[in-house]
This record gives structure tokens, sequence and C-alpha cells, in this order.
């Protein structure tokens, strides 16, 4: 993989703001040609550097309860257990943590009835859960896929 330099940086910053944009308004806006900017993109994309995603409103198409849900498992379970939870339509993220639980998902459902028939049902069938607290989010206030600067970008470059 190579290393990303300041236009690379600049064309991510871009596309996040307007992934719809076109390469040749990209172009013009950074001094480069479209097709600078295309191989840039491919190269970024066969790197593993960014994908093209949609992200929905998970309460505009009928997902009303977000659920934060924190496990513990037993031990030599843990990878067992994420690979299982993998294989759930509802779970959108796994992660492994340090700390009193080691795994935590993110996972979203129609209504509160769906998540405990989750719990009681998907989750209590996954051999090496040996506990789980689930948290429901009452409020969002950030919900963003964006890690590449949008100011001082000059100066994180090369740093």
């Amino acid at each position: 993989m190579r290393k990303l330099d300041l236009l690379d940086f600049q064309i991510v910053q871009m596309l996040q703001f307007d992934a719809r944009r076109a390469y040749t308004d990209m172009g013009q806006n950074l001094g480069v040609s479209e097709g600078t900017i295309r191989s840039r993109i491919n190269r970024m994309l066969e790197d593993g550097i960014f994908q093209f995603i949609i992200h929905t409103d998970p309460l505009k198409v009928g997902l009303h309860v977000q659920a934060i849900i924190s496990m513990s498992t037993k031990l030599g379970q843990q990878e067992k257990v994420a690979e299982q939870l993998g294989k759930l339509r509802a779970v959108r993220f796994i992660g492994a943590f340090s700390g009193r639980n080691d795994l935590i998902i993110q996972a979203y459902f129609r209504s509160n009835e769906d998540l405990v028939a989750f719990v009681n049902e998907d989750l209590s069938r996954i051999e090496g859960i040996a506990s789980a607290e689930v948290s429901i989010e009452l409020k969002q206030y950030k919900d963003s896929f964006s890690y590449v600067p949008t100011e001082g970008l000059q100066d994180t470059v090369g740093s």
C-alpha cells in the first residue's frame, strides 16, 4: 500500500462531503486532471483506503430501536461468538474491547419487541456468551463515518 499524500487526503475530503461529485469538477478544484482524480480514487479503492457505501437513516427505513449490547464471553470463545454474531442481520458493528465486557455490538430493530426477541432467542442460542448488557439509544447527537480532517489538512499531512 502506498503512502497517502496531500492530494489523496483532499480527494477523500471532497468525497466525504459529496461522493457524487464529478471527477472533472474535483480535478478543476484541485488543479489536476480528471484522469489523475480517477486513478487516485481507483488506487485508494484497491488499497482499501475507503469504500463507497450507502448510509441510510435507520429511522427512515423503519428501524426505531438502536441498541448497544456489551457481552462477556467464556474464556477462549470470543472469536467464535463474534463469528456467530456477524451472521445476525440486526448486527451492524462488532468489536472486541478491553474492560469488563470483551465484545460490544451495535444492532438495529423495528421495535422493542424485536430487540427482546433478539436477546432471548438469537443471543441465547450462541454458545460462549457468559453475560450481556443491553443499552438502548435514547437520542443521537452524532453519527459520522468521516475520519479525514476537514480543517488544517496541510498541517496534518506528513507529520
